[in-house]
Formats: structure tokens, sequence, C-alpha cells
């Protein structure tokens, strides 16, 4: 893999990741449309690392207060940290269970398909932008309860089809529960931590087992580059949410949906000479 299209990736991932858009949708996109080598799972769940630190020190303080309120739970009480910590953890439950599943049925790489992404693309996106108009903003944060984080989690689980949108389709969940937008949208970038680090990990134990220097250093690269972008991204995302609607973004979505489904089934799909 070139350097250009490492930095191409990470990029595409630091920007992708927590914006309602799909990361991995634009992850399978980007040697498609290029006509370069799938660069496989391995490499795009590694990238998610990046993305992970970048998270994680944009919200410190409720990482913090989720750790701080673990501790709290051992001693036989809950405080507001360890309530978010809870949610979080019901919230990721049902798509440990699924996620597995797709994975080692090998359903994971047969949905890697440039057809579903551009249907999943355009019709979550319309679910996007019609339960942020319907959706009230009634909700904080704090107001959460047990069923409302598993309802998100459950609404998680369809995020395994590529081009979904894991970001895209918890904010769409919370907002149909009424949170408010920049609310949805921070559980959701928390709600991705315990999803990230898993499969992280997983990816790292294939790296050590590939003993492909080679391509950890890649990897290496591109979780430097992806930190940076997703750092940008969470901070211009939720300076955003504070003031505006998700409306841009399912835009975006129903646009990119609409121009594959005008590529596939009218061009035949194929590389785009400008981008190789």
């Amino acid at each position: 893999m070139t350097l250009h299209h490492i930095i191409l990736l990470a990029v595409v991932q630091g920007i992708t990741e927590f914006l309602p858009i799909s990361s991995s949708g634009h992850l399978i996109l980007t040697p498609l449309l290029t006509g370069t080598e799938d660069q496989g799972l391995m490499v795009d769940v590694a990238v998610h690392v990046g993305t992970l630190a970048a998270v994680m020190i944009y919200f410190w303080r409720d990482v913090l207060a989720m750790i701080a309120g673990f501790f709290v739970l051992l001693s036989g009480r809950i405080n507001p940290g360890a309530r978010l910590a809870l949610h979080i953890i019901l919230a990721t439950i049902p798509v440990v269970g699924i996620g597995f599943y797709f994975k080692v049925s090998g359903i994971e790489e047969q949905l890697r398909s440039v057809e579903i992404i551009a249907w999943t693309t355009l019709g979550f996106g319309i679910v996007l932008w019609v339960a942020d108009k319907i959706g009230m903003t009634i909700n904080r944060l704090e107001h959460m309860r047990w069923g409302g984080a598993l309802f998100i989690g459950f609404a998680q689980i369809i995020a395994l089809i590529p081009g979904t949108s894991r970001s895209g389709i918890t904010m769409t969940a919370a907002r149909l529960m009424g949170y408010e937008r920049a609310d949805a949208a921070q559980f959701s970038m928390l709600l991705s931590i315990p999803v990230i680090l898993g499969a992280g990990l997983l990816a790292g134990i294939d790296l050590q087992q590939s003993g492909d220097m080679a391509l950890t250093l890649d990897v290496l690269l591109a979780v430097g580059l992806s930190f940076l972008t997703a750092l940008i991204a969470i901070s211009m995302l939720m300076n955003w949410l504070k003031r505006s609607t998700f409306t841009p973004f399912a835009i975006y979505r129903i646009l990119l949906g609409g121009g594959l489904l005008v590529w596939i089934y009218g061009f035949g799909g194929g590389p785009i000479p400008f981008l190789q």
C-alpha cells in the first residue's frame, strides 16, 4: 500500500468515524473508487484505534467519571459516572454477541458490497433526517434510563451492515427518544469506546500473528493520522450540533447513496480515473 493511499484511508477514517455517514462504508468504497487493492478488515479496524484515542481525549471528563464510577459500584453505591458506565455496558451487549456471530460465520465479508453500501447509505440517511425532524429535544444524557440505553444498543446491531453508520444509527435512535442533538452525539461517541477497543484488540492480535512489520508500520502511521483528523471532526460536530441539526449529514448520505446507485446501475461501477 502506497503512502498516499495510507494517508487517504487515515483521513477518511478520522473524518467519517464519528460523523453519521458510515466510516466502514467509506473505507470499503475508497479502494473500489480508486482502483486500489481492498485494505481488508484488519486494516479497517486497526485505523479505528486512532479514533479511539481521539474520542477518549475529547471526552476525558466522562471517561474518568465512568472509571471512578466503576469503583463506586464496587462499594455498592451508584453515582452519575457509574450510571453512565452501566448504560454504555448495557448498550454494548447486543452488538457483541451478534458481531461475533457475523465474524465467525463469514457474513461480515459477504456484506462488503458497494451495492449494499449504496442502499444503506441512502435509506438510513432518510431515516436520520426523519428522526431528527420528528424527534423532540427534551431529554439530556442524565435523563437516560435502562430501556433507552438498551434501545440504542439494539439499534447499533444494524450498523454491522456497512453503510448504515454506527454513529448514525445510534444518534438516530437517540433522537427518536427525544434526546438533544449534542447529547445524542455524545452518547454515541462514548458508546464507540468499547466497540472500537474490542475490535482494535482483535486486529492487534492478527497483526502480531502475521509478523508483517511493514504492515504494522503502515497501520501505525494510519492510526496517528486518523487520530488527528478524528479529534478535529469530533470538535466540529459537537459545536455544530449545539446550534444546528443533522440535515447536512442526511443530505450528504442521500446524495452519496443516490450517486452510488447511478454509478452501479447506470455505468456498471469501476474505478474513477482522477482518484487513482
